[in-house]
């Protein structure tokens, strides 16, 4: 799925800084027993470490992730910790066409695919990272590569099933109706 609305710039196959990159991306903290879910700037779905700085920023006692719709093509799942974000990407492809794909798979130590942009679409997308990223906050590892796995459905569905799995499913449509997602 990645690579559709990629822009193409500069000799370069990377989603352009300045092309408007659809989609959204939230802050899901978990504290005190209760979920609150705030919407990021824009910004961080340009680069990971934008994205990382501002769920550092939230300063929660309970846990803290970040939910990165990117275009409707791919998500991200951020969890920030002392020791280096978890990071999970549900398209590796996506580090063709996407700076903030590439940041995340540069992250974990993995290369970007070596496939031909105009070959993406025939590719079986790939997940990268650790599916257990939120097994501590009741979405085990292998309801994870369910959802990510389910490659007919749009990222911001796929998003829709963690936060419902979660039970953060109406914090998270209020935010979205309020960013007219």
């Amino acid at each position: 799925m990645a690579g559709a609305g990629a822009g193409v710039s500069g000799g370069s196959n990377r989603q352009d800084v300045n092309d408007e990159i659809e989609g959204f991306a939230v802050a899901v903290v978990r504290d005190e027993g209760a979920w609150k879910v705030t919407a990021l700037k824009p910004s961080a779905l340009l680069t990971l470490d934008d994205a990382e700085r501002q769920l550092r920023e939230m300063r929660a006692t309970g846990a803290v992730f970040g939910l990165l719709d990117v275009d409707d093509e791919f998500f991200i799942v951020v969890r920030p910790s002392p020791s280096g974000a978890q990071l999970l990407i549900s398209d590796a492809t996506a580090g063709i066409d996407y700076d903030v794909a590439a940041d995340a798979l540069e992250a974990m130590n993995v290369e970007v695919p070596d496939l031909d942009p105009d070959d993406i679409d025939d590719v079986d997308p790939w997940e990268e990272g650790d599916l257990g990223i939120l097994a501590d906050l009741g979405l085990p590892d292998a309801v994870m590569s369910i959802i990510v796995g389910d490659t007919d459905l749009y990222a911001d569905e796929q998003v829709g099933m963690i936060a419902a799995r979660l039970g953060f499913a109406d914090e998270l449509s209020k935010v979205l109706d309020t960013l007219g997602h």
